[in-house]
């Protein structure tokens, strides 16, 4: 079962929560990958701490022009609907930082004149730790398209009984890239109403993407009553709560927070693991 952990911003405890989900499944000898799919800003293995056994070069196709074979017909330039080639006095001109590797002015092109090349955007790291399998993207410094590394990170430790997809925040590409094609989704919130608004954002994403989601509340104690009630009015399903704790702050700084909430907390990341094993890929309760 694929489980993407998200939020509606940073800082919620998402990742904290992604490594204590797979820390508990391999405590329960089940079988376990955890997937950094947050590629701009990985952190995973600053706690998990896996020895890398392989890196590998991720590449996307760009096209490349033929200047004497191209008759300066407009083809690419009409087909591409991001701006990513467009004609300068005749002859096309690549924007390769714009280009999303279509091939559609590859297929269109009449006279032949595009070839798609590789161009690299980032590698992905893969070992294990502490029993859980690794594998996590780090985009190269100025890439701006982050999708296509997410979609290779994902592809990783396809054995493992249950892969948990530690997701970019907010509701951009790169987050709906990470949550597409989930079992089941975990939104991490933090009770403010800060953390309720962004929330509702990333909840209307996850809807849009006909997937089934829970919430799970990190610093469950520091949002009082009247926050609890507004999540609840909402219809969000609060499946799991971590309260404050200093111990965990503490952890945290140390790179290591999960044995403080596996620990203390262990309950309430097994209820995370069972809510979600109710459903299927269809959001079907099983």
């Amino acid at each position: 079962m694929n489980i993407a952990i998200a939020s509606g911003k940073g800082g919620t405890g998402k990742t904290t929560i992604a490594m204590s989900l797979a820390a508990c499944c391999a405590r329960n000898e089940i079988s376990a990958a955890l997937l950094d799919c947050d590629v701009e800003e990985p952190n995973v293995n600053l706690f998990l701490k896996a020895e890398i056994e392989s890196t590998e070069t991720v590449n996307v196709l760009i096209p490349k022009v033929d200047e004497p074979r191209c008759t300066g017909c407009g083809e690419c330039e009409r087909i591409c609907a991001f701006n990513a080639i467009v004609l300068v006095k005749g002859k096309p001109l690549i924007f390769a930082d714009m280009c999303h590797s279509c091939g559609g002015c590859y297929h269109v092109c009449p006279e032949r004149a595009i070839e798609e090349i590789e161009k690299p955007i980032g590698v992905i790291e893969s070992g294990t730790g502490g029993g859980i399998a690794f594998a996590g993207g780090r985009l190269s410094i100025g890439e701006a398209m982050s999708p296509p590394l997410i979609r290779a990170v994902k592809r990783c430790h396809p054995e493992a009984e249950t892969r948990i997809i530690d997701s970019p925040p907010g509701t951009s590409c790169p987050a709906v890239e990470a949550m597409r094609d989930a079992d089941f989704v975990v939104l991490v919130s933090e009770p403010t109403p800060f953390g309720l608004n962004d929330l509702t954002l990333a909840a209307g994403a996850v809807r849009a993407l006909g997937l089934p989601f829970g919430v799970v509340l990190n610093r469950s104690d520091i949002g009082g009553k009247l926050i609890l009630k507004e999540y609840r009015s909402r219809g969000f399903e609060i499946i799991a709560s971590i309260p404050h704790s200093r111990a965990i702050a503490e952890g945290y700084s140390r790179g290591d927070c999960v044995s403080v909430i596996i620990e203390r907390h262990r309950a309430e990341i097994e209820k995370i693991a069972s809510y979600a094993e109710r459903y299927n890929k269809k959001g079907a309760r099983t």
